[in-house]
């Protein structure tokens, strides 16, 4: 089964989880205190980039005719709507800007160029993702309801055609969250899913209605006779950004290290375990400055499931700090390249598209989730927190998972 009990999942005493709270509290007071006008600055500047890039893109379509126009103007079409969608509409929802005060960038008044409605997103996403993150059972973005993404959810046959459906989501992204928000909104507002004309449903279809009509209607109309070139530039600037926003998305929670929870942990939780919950559910991708602001400082998705509401321009200067925890608690930093973090969520969503049978791992020792229950069989190797005699380091997970390795080759040896 997913973590019960997250202190002996990561070798740490109780007071050892109160404290690594305690320091990540004083990370977020430093954030709070130190936030002032160069982060407006940064803001400001990032909004003013995307619509000088969205305003180029579409001039470059409405006055060029040629192929290599067309190729130019949908690329920089592409990246403004992957910057509108990941660092602007993603973080300004998440109200990382409130704290200036300014109407524009307000998560009360921005409404992101998406097919939902920001409202649906923020109450399926700040609250039920962000609170319950990685609880098997809770978080409905474990897979979306439409992928099994742990063996803790158990097999249906529907889910041999996830990797087909997979693919689906990956191209309709945008609309695949609109559904799955709504469906959550019902929910919280107590609807019945099948009544058409509820308020759910009525705010999503204006805002499906309006987010249709800009791409494929206005916009090219606008553009006269080019207008066929006008709507294929829209379609495809909308794919590559659907592709954007869902490989960024399965890379930081799905690839192996961002571990699954039960519900019984939950229901005890503190502060402090929900930040231990936070570093151990989430993954980073190994990025530069640009590459960072591409996916809208999620490359650093570890540091946003901590503080989802502090400025997304700060996150690398907390990563370092968060890395300092990790090294001091011996706690793991999942991190790698983008490519290599997506294999691995693609390899467990076609390797959990069979029935368990099939498989050799069970729920407590998978490489794509485990629990506390993995280190059972090597309590002579892998004890609470300890120091170690000869280094005088702290031990904790990250030595135990290293230990766990080395036994798991030695019993395969000695199998073989």
């Amino acid at each position: 089964m997913a973590i019960t009990d997250i202190s002996a999942y990561a070798h740490l005493t109780e007071s050892d989880v109160e404290a690594l709270g305690y320091e990540l509290d004083q990370i977020r007071r430093d954030v709070e205190s130190s936030r002032g006008e160069r982060d407006a600055r940064y803001i400001r500047r990032a909004i003013r980039a995307q619509r000088g890039l969205e305003f180029a893109g579409r001039a470059m379509l409405f006055g060029g005719k040629s192929r290599t126009a067309w190729v130019a103007g949908t690329a920089i079409l592409s990246v403004a709507k992957i910057i509108e969608n990941m660092e602007l509409g993603h973080n300004i929802s998440h109200g990382q800007w409130d704290w200036m005060n300014d109407p524009e960038i307000h998560s009360t008044t921005w409404e992101w160029d998406m097919t939902g409605p920001s409202a649906h997103w923020k109450r399926a996403h700040n609250y039920s993702h962000h609170t319950y993150t990685n609880i098997v059972g809770m978080d409905d973005d474990v897979g979306f309801g439409i992928l099994r993404m742990t063996r803790d959810e158990p097999w249906r046959p529907r889910n041999l055609f996830q990797p087909v459906a997979n693919i689906v989501l990956a191209a309709t992204f945008e609309w695949g969250i609109a559904l799955h928000d709504l469906g959550l909104q019902k929910v919280t507002e107590e609807v019945p899913q099948e009544e058409l004309l509820s308020k759910p449903n009525r705010e999503f279809l204006r805002k499906a209605t309006r987010q249709v009509a800009k791409d494929a209607v206005i916009f090219p109309a606008l553009s006269g006779p080019l207008w066929k070139r006008t709507l294929k530039a829209n379609l495809t600037a909308n794919l590559v950004r659907n592709l954007w926003a869902y490989a960024v998305i399965f890379c930081g929670h799905f690839p192996d290290g961002a571990e699954k929870f039960t519900t019984e942990h939950f229901e005890s939780e503190t502060k402090a375990q929900w930040y231990l919950r936070q570093m151990l559910g989430s993954a980073n991708v190994d990025a530069g400055p640009v590459m960072a602001f591409m996916t809208g400082n999620l490359s650093y998705q570890i540091e946003h499931h901590l503080f989802p509401d502090l400025p997304s321009n700060r996150y690398a200067e907390i990563a370092e700090r968060v890395r300092l925890l990790c090294d001091k608690y011996d706690l793991p930093y999942t991190t790698g390249p983008l490519v290599t973090q997506y294999l691995l969520a693609f390899r467990t969503i076609h390797k959990l598209a069979l029935p368990d049978r099939f498989l050799r791992r069970t729920s407590d020792d998978a490489p794509e989730t485990s629990s506390e229950r993995k280190f059972a069989a090597l309590s002579d190797t892998v004890e609470k927190l300890r120091i170690d005699p000869d280094t005088g380091q702290r031990r904790g997970l990250r030595s135990a998972l290293r230990d766990a390795k080395v036994a798991l080759r030695e019993k395969k040896a000695r199998v073989g």
